[in-house]
């Protein structure tokens, strides 16, 4: 009897997440070569990957740009994407996290988890993305398995389930236990094929105490396994792999593998892991959309109505091409899809497997699917694609919020329109640039997550044939703050001129959001009673308070970290509506806030600097006299890592102050941290 197989089983959507140099790029070349995709192992130090395709990517030697890929392992089609590890491209990885339905994540053998770990670990999190760890660079010298792994479970908090043990260390390494399967697999050659045999003698006792302990970890987070392991005292290796994989896929658990990805071990297990145990898009839920208000979900069905989400635009000259992730339907060339954020029809002219810079022309796709497709005029990064007769509105990726602005100008007067152009698609691309004029002095200001993202963005003008661009000295995006509030603030707005007037009378009370300044959001509340003033009114006074929001009585910047209440009001029979109210919310928190007592705020970052220990003095003063505040000091590897928290416009040139600081030797890394109060500036006398 002939079983019907879904194919979608054999499909997964997943991504490499990392640090910054943990070798995630390096995971992918290599799983490229493995897989037979390329013939030619790439090496991030001399330019020749894949994935960091880009000129600036290759100069710099890190990812940028989140860069997809497709390759075939075991009969399974396997959809990757390389994510950037830096955190000023943060945002990259929260769009590809938006669409996957698994993940790697690389941890330095060495380092173990390091601070942007750590955030891309929490985005996951949010995402509810089932994750894999791989323990990479176990041929550096200090790699330690068991110290990594610590550092997992101590920093990142979920159960870390170690399936495999080293043979060798440091430069000896050269293979690794399969504690699953109890078999031995060694890499003699380095050409990526392991050769599989019995477990070294040396190390029986060790393997089967690990052993014993994944055993009894996987008994107590999974039910039918606690079962045979109270009947058999053991487990089997399916019992133990399917537990693994149940685990994986409820998040409860991680499965952690180890290998060195340069020297091309562990690769082909990382493989069999990602097939056994990360889910395909049949084991996912099924996604959720809104149409009319309502809610719908849409399985991964070929057969159901069309829908997607395009994660990443990439515009030029010559066209743009839109990467999309197909939840639902079929897709084929020619076909009219409809955006229902924009309210247009779009034309799909063509659809294109994406390998990084590289594309294989496809004549359809389907639901699980991650392609591009090219011709679609508007699309945006968040935009849903569905059937025009099912629409269905996907929820989009959230933009960051960008920090740090620079203004920009053309050298050549003559070229302002040109480079108009070039920084509305430089914005297209990535939504996390912003591109404003300031109101005041007229200068084109772009906004970016810090100061190598907007580096990386005039550069991208300049490589791509745009004009010459003048920059200014980056400045941090403040904001504004109430540190003590004002209660009972009586605000009446009355206008007469002929006509229907306006009538709105509202009492507000304002005060902090937290107990110390720094905290951000904004709260409002209503406390009216006897219905002196509608329900209708109310959501129009919030949404004015919110208009008020933008521009605070210091210095202009947006105000945040604070509550409003309305406690009072009253309505004119005729001349009260929402437009009034409106207008009684808006300039009635302007004043009230003028009245208040109110704070500067400045982005601050949380920066991890790595050291020689006879370097540690030199770097401790530099970041007293940056304004920041050591929270913290240990030895790693031989080095000395020195955790402080330090305004970011502070920062601002620190990457060559370090290296000649420390001879070149130090490194440092950053994250943001939220807000802290800014010193206000001494006037002249």
């Amino acid at each position: 009897m002939r079983t019907n197989t879904n194919p979608l089983t054999a499909v997964r959507n997943l991504g490499i997440l990392a640090h910054v140099d943990a070798g995630k790029t390096t995971v992918t070349e290599r799983i490229l070569y493995a897989t037979g995709t390329t013939h030619k192992r790439g090496e991030v130090h001399d330019g020749t990957t894949v994935t960091d395709f880009d000129s600036q990517e290759r100069d710099r030697g890190i990812t940028i740009f989140a860069a997809a890929v497709s390759c075939a392992w075991d009969g399974h089609r396997i959809n990757l994407i390389d994510t950037p590890g830096h955190i000023d491209f943060a945002d990259e990885v929260e769009r590809s996290l938006r669409v996957l339905d698994g993940a790697i994540a690389v941890f330095d053998a060495v380092a173990g988890v390091e601070p942007q770990s750590e955030s891309v670990w929490r985005q996951a999190d949010r995402h509810g993305v089932p994750r894999i760890a791989f323990v990479n660079k176990l041929d550096r010298a200090g790699a330690d398995l068991d110290r990594a792994v610590g550092s997992i479970r101590e920093r990142l908090h979920p159960a870390p389930l170690v399936v495999q043990v080293p043979i060798g260390t440091e430069d000896g390494f050269t293979g690794v236990v399969d504690l699953v399967h109890l078999r031995a697999l060694v890499w003699a050659d380095g050409d990526g094929t392991a050769e599989q045999g019995p477990v070294p003698e040396e190390l029986r006792q060790d393997v089967l105490r690990r052993r014993r302990a994944l055993e009894e970890s996987v008994a107590e987070l999974h039910p039918a396994a606690l079962e045979e392991f109270c009947a058999r005292s053991a487990l089997s290796a399916q019992t133990l792999a399917a537990a693994l994989r149940d685990l994986t896929r409820t998040g409860e658990g991680v499965v952690v593998l180890c290998g060195s990805a340069y020297r091309n071990r562990g690769i082909e297990p990382l493989l069999d892991a990602v097939v056994a145990y990360l889910p395909s898009p049949l084991d996912v839920p099924a996604v959720r959309g809104v149409h009319d208000g309502s809610g719908q979900l849409r399985a991964a069905d070929p057969e159901a109505p069309f829908a997607a989400l395009a994660f990443k635009v990439n515009a030029s000259g010559t066209g743009r091409l839109t990467c999309v992730r197909i939840y639902s339907g079929t897709i084929e060339k020619g076909d009219t899809v409809w955006d229902p954020g924009a309210g247009r029809t779009e034309r799909v002219a063509r659809i294109l497997r994406v390998m990084a810079d590289r594309h294989v022309q496809l004549d359809r796709a389907v639901a699980g699917d991650i392609v591009a497709l090219a011709g679609l005029k508007s699309a945006r990064a968040g935009s849903t694609l569905c059937d025009a007769g099912a629409p269905l509105l996907l929820e989009p990726p959230v933009a960051a919020e960008p920090v740090v602005s620079v203004a920009v100008e053309a050298r050549r007067a003559t070229d302002t329109g040109r480079l108009a152009t070039a920084l509305a698609r430089l914005a297209e691309e990535d939504p996390s640039l912003v591109v404003r004029t300031d109101a005041e002095t007229g200068q084109t200001l772009l906004s970016g997550m810090g100061e190598l993202h907007l580096e990386v963005a005039v550069e991208k003008v300049r490589r791509d044939g745009g004009p010459e661009v003048t920059v200014g000295r980056p400045r941090v995006a403040h904001r504004e703050t109430v540190v003590d509030g004002v209660r009972g603030f009586v605000f009446r707005h009355v206008k007469q001129d002929g006509g229907a007037g306006q009538f709105a009378h509202v009492v507000l009370d304002v005060e902090p959001l937290g107990p110390e300044p720094g905290v951000t959001g904004f709260e409002f509340r209503s406390a009216v009673v006897g219905g002196r003033v509608p329900q209708e009114y109310v959501r129009a006074v919030e949404a004015g308070c919110r208009d008020a929001l933008a521009q605070g009585p210091l210095d202009g910047h947006p105000v945040t970290g604070l509550r409003v209440t309305l406690t009072d009001g009253s309505t004119h029979v005729k001349d009260s509506s929402d437009t009034a109210f409106r207008t009684a919310g808006r300039l009635g928190l302007r004043e009230a806030l003028r009245a208040c007592a109110t704070a500067l705020l400045e982005p601050v970052a949380e920066v991890t600097v790595t050291v020689a220990e006879d370097a540690v003095g030199g770097v401790l003063g530099d970041l007293a006299a940056r304004r920041g505040r050591v929270t913290g000091s240990e030895s790693r590897g031989g080095a000395a890592v020195l955790t402080a928290t330090v305004p970011l416009a502070e920062l601002f040139g620190y990457a060559t102050r370090l290296r000649s600081r420390t001879q070149g030797r130090g490194t440092f890394t950053t994250r943001p941290a939220g807000y802290a109060p800014a010193p206000r500036p001494v006037p002249v006398r």
